[in-house]
């Protein structure tokens, strides 16, 4: 299989993913019994989207890991810290939902959550392969940023 096969399965894969968390985890907010926690992670995740959004225009990314061409690589914002702010948005997202979900569903969740943390791994994976060849200075960027957590992951 190709790179870019495999780049549009893990993006299907990943939406397969969060449909299925946010399925599981809705009962929860919509009813209002999602922990406090739950809610402050779900607006961490929107904030952190909207802000990588905000430095990284439309026409500069793509949903796939393939960069498109001329894109240039942004360092600004979150990504002075983070490579893939997006991801890691999704992450949030998804600890939101599992952090707030009944109790009976969180080990489904957490399944869940786990596969969509090795998806975007794999998925940031091959991206950064790319965006390495297109960008020469992208190695020294990954050596000052983290993929996914500030100064862990």
């Amino acid at each position: 299989m190709s790179n870019e096969a495999l780049g549009r399965r893990l993006v299907g894969l990943q939406f397969v993913l969060l449909a299925l968390i946010a399925l599981l985890a809705a009962p929860a907010f919509v009813r209002g019994t999602a922990a406090t926690a739950a809610w402050a992670l779900l607006a961490a995740a929107l904030l952190l989207a909207a802000w990588a959004l905000s430095v990284n225009r439309p026409g500069n990314f793509n949903i796939r890991p393939t960069p498109k061409p001329g894109a240039r690589l942004v360092r600004s914002g979150p990504y002075r810290w983070l490579r893939h702010p997006m991801y890691s948005s999704l992450l949030l997202a998804g600890m939101a939902a599992l952090v707030g979900a009944d109790l009976a569903l969180r080990p489904g969740l957490g399944a869940a959550w786990l596969a969509l943390l090795a998806v975007l791994w794999a998925k940031s994976g091959l991206e950064e392969r790319w965006l390495a060849a297109q960008h020469a200075d992208y190695a020294a960027y990954r050596r000052q940023t983290r993929r996914f957590l500030p100064w862990l992951l």
